[in-house]
């Protein structure tokens, strides 16, 4: 049997669950678990860190070095709620594969930083993973309506511990109508203040999705906080600003929760029995969500329409990190999702058989499309921020400082496709 790592074509599916009471508690429990191993394996390897820098031989080191090692490698022996009938025993292999990968990360990219102690909140989530009987794999069985993860119907799932559970969505339904044959990989229950989900890791020979047809155009995508994005056909869509637009409901409801935490201090009740505390808290972590349920419909929907009409979209490689740096504009680049949108993009383009390209962002913005004169050399002055239109001091072509933006960025696509001698390169839209 292929592994699932080696199969060409993954996807992942999301889907709304609706657990009983019981399956609740359940979930509550592998979550909790699931975060107790990854954080017992942060605080093993930070001690196993700072005892091996000892530089002598000491009996009393040697000795703890040997038993966290063994307390690594068996967690469950030692921590005996890790093993008790409600938990999932992949759960826990799941979160330990999940440490092992964010470590790999740090020593690849260092920037990401060591592995973080996950903390419990208004959302959680853990993982387990779809495993076949050997008779299954023998026979080739391995479908989605076979493993220890299985569709029963249309309606409803088998997870492990769980048992069944009903669901509703509308993007699983299309892939099992189109290929009832893929096999399921990881699964992961998650809720938060909205509610409960099920996403799940699926991966096939064939492709999920049949190709989008070509339009034959190709389009430049300048990405600003004046407005969301203008791209070099000259349309402009609108910033939403939703957080900006909740921030006054929402500084109301932190000052109301905090005024209720410092009242139960004072009369010493725990903040986890202060129902008037956690009733406000709720109320400001689901407005948080909507807030990040706003932005992302918006983002998918604007994406999906960019890649269905659009053979070729091409962005500027920005980085939102660096960019956040500046105190001024943190909150409103926070509130475009900029990051999302090229991810979108970029997964999308795969999906559908189109195709992303980012650029260099290096004089973009600061470049005539006319002649190709840049503005900050040969005595001429720098554009700010401020300059949303501005004549170019050359050719005395008038531009609209976002829309001349999307025109370089589109040039510059057009000359990277030829660079890569790309099959048929679309006319400008």
């Amino acid at each position: 049997m292929i592994s699932m790592s080696d199969l060409p074509y993954h996807l992942g599916i999301k889907m709304r669950i609706y657990p009983s009471y019981q399956q609740k508690r359940i979930i509550a429990i592998n979550c909790g678990v699931s975060r107790a191993v990854y954080n017992k394996l942060i605080a093993i390897n930070s001690e196993l860190l700072h005892l091996r820098k000892t530089g002598i031989y000491i009996q009393t080191v040697a000795e703890r070095i040997e038993t966290l090692e063994l307390r690594k490698k068996k967690l469950s022996k030692y921590y005996s709620y890790m093993s008790v009938n409600d938990v999932d025993s992949l759960a826990v292999a799941q979160a330990k594969l999940n440490y092992n990968a964010a470590w790999n990360m740090f020593k690849k990219i260092h920037s990401s930083g060591v592995p973080k102690y996950h903390k419990k909140g208004v959302s959680d989530s853990y993982q387990t993973s779809c495993t076949y009987t050997t008779e299954n794999k023998k026979k080739g069985n391995c479908t989605p309506f076979s493993g220890s993860v299985r569709f029963l119907d249309t309606k409803h799932v088998q997870l492990p511990k769980l048992g069944r559970i009903r669901i509703s969505g509308s993007s699983y339904r299309k892939i099992l109508a189109h290929n009832p044959n893929f096999r399921i990989g990881t699964a992961t229950i998650k809720y938060d203040t909205s509610g409960y989900y099920l996403s799940l890791q699926i991966g096939d020979v064939a492709p999920f999705i049949d190709p989008k047809p070509k339009t034959g155009k190709i389009t430049g995508i300048d990405l600003n906080t004046d407005n969301f994005l203008t791209d070099s056909s000259g349309n402009v869509i609108d910033n939403p600003r939703y957080y900006r637009k909740s921030l006054k409901r929402l500084k109301s409801l932190q000052r109301r929760m905090s005024r209720r935490q410092v009242r139960a201090k004072k009369e010493g009740r725990k903040l986890a029995e202060s129902r008037n505390y956690q009733k406000s808290r709720l109320q400001a972590a689901r407005l948080h969500q909507h807030v990040k349920n706003q932005r992302e419909d918006f983002l998918q929907k604007l994406s999906t329409a960019y890649i269905n009409n659009h053979d070729v979209v091409v962005l500027e490689d920005l980085r939102g990190k660096n960019l956040m740096k500046n105190h001024a504009l943190a909150m409103s680049i926070a509130d475009v999702g900029w990051y999302s949108f090229q991810r979108m993009l970029e997964y999308k383009a795969d999906l559908y058989g189109k195709k992303y390209i980012e650029i260099d962002k290096r004089n973009t913005t600061q470049r005539c499309s006319n002649c190709g004169s840049i503005m900050g050399h040969n005595g001429y002055p720098k554009l700010t921020l401020k300059d949303r239109e501005w004549d170019c001091p050359i050719c005395k072509a008038h531009h609209i400082r976002d829309y001349n933006a999307a025109k370089n960025i589109l040039e510059k696509g057009i000359a990277k496709l030829e660079e890569e001698e790309y099959s048929i390169i679309p006319y400008k839209s």
